[in-house]
């Protein structure tokens, strides 16, 4: 499948799921609300502000409520989650739309001051191209805060499957490293990346792809099976995944990468990064992290 229509893919899997996305994204909820707490730890006053990746718009709407006199944007390439962010917006709180590629973006050039994603990049195959996007759309000094999935995530279903089959039936993600080397290549200043895990429970194997479903995860894998999985192969991997189970229930684990960096061109001045600062990473990211609950 070629690149552009993996992309529609992504695009028609996540507008069917946008009805019954929130109800089921329960990790990604957890996630936007870490993410969006790092902003606590930062003194910033931005003019624009980008919700990549913005799905049903909910941290759209909890940005816009944060910065009251910015312009937000919710950019999302499926048009039925862009539905959904129109169902938020109100006539006093504004919440603009606008339906694009994350690997193309049709925003000026240093025209954005922040650019938030939470749980987008993993559907970039090539993160370089997405990353220089945001680098060219980001005013110098503008701050870039996201979250992704690391590869460890979903490795007992991943597993599972390999000791049926040699398909990929579960969707490859980018490692830490690999991402903060793709940010400096893009000319990102100071970037900071941390990684979270977390263990989701579920009461059997079906459940845990039936809220995949729900929330739009497809497998989007150039190496994926082409045709339907049989009824014997996916009793040979619910089989494989019962030897992992636990009191609490089969487990998933999730691996979350968080990353922030500076648009390149000026340095962010100490006065715009709240608490203490140095030029060491730890003080930087103690700086960017905020306050933890």
């Amino acid at each position: 499948m070629g690149g552009s229509l993996q992309r529609a893919a992504i695009a028609r899997a996540f507008s069917r799921a946008s009805g019954s996305y929130d109800a089921a994204a329960r990790l990604q909820a957890v996630v936007r609300t870490e993410l969006l707490s790092r902003l606590d730890g930062v003194s910033v006053a931005p003019a624009v502000v980008v919700d990549l990746g913005a799905g049903t718009g909910i941290a759209t709407q909890q940005l816009k409520a944060r910065y009251r006199k910015a312009q937000v944007l919710a950019v999302d390439i499926a048009p039925g989650m862009l539905a959904a962010v129109g169902r938020r917006s109100r006539f006093w709180r504004p919440l603009r739309r606008v339906a694009a590629d994350a690997m193309s973006l049709p925003l000026r050039a240093q025209s954005v001051d922040l650019v938030f994603s939470s749980l987008m990049f993993q559907w970039c195959e090539e993160p370089d191209v997405a990353f220089a996007e945001v680098q060219r759309v980001l005013k110098p000094g503008g701050l870039f805060l996201f979250s992704s999935f690391g590869p460890d995530t979903l490795r007992e279903l991943r597993e599972a499957w390999a000791q049926v089959d040699r398909a990929v039936h579960v969707n490859a993600f980018i490692d830490m490293h690999d991402l903060g080397s793709a940010l400096q290549r893009a000319g990102f200043a100071e970037p900071v990346l941390d990684v979270d895990r977390h263990v989701l429970r579920y009461a059997d194997a079906r459940a845990l792809m039936r809220e995949l479903k729900a929330i739009g995860a497809h497998n989007v894998n150039a190496d994926r099976a082409r045709t339907l999985t049989g009824p014997g192969r996916l009793k040979r991997m619910e089989a494989a995944y019962e030897a992992r189970r636990e009191p609490q229930g089969l487990p998933a684990t999730y691996e979350v990468v968080y990353a922030a960096a500076w648009g390149a061109g000026t340095a962010p001045s100490r006065a715009a990064i709240a608490a203490e600062t140095a030029v060491s990473l730890a003080a930087f990211t103690a700086a960017v992290r905020g306050p933890r609950a």
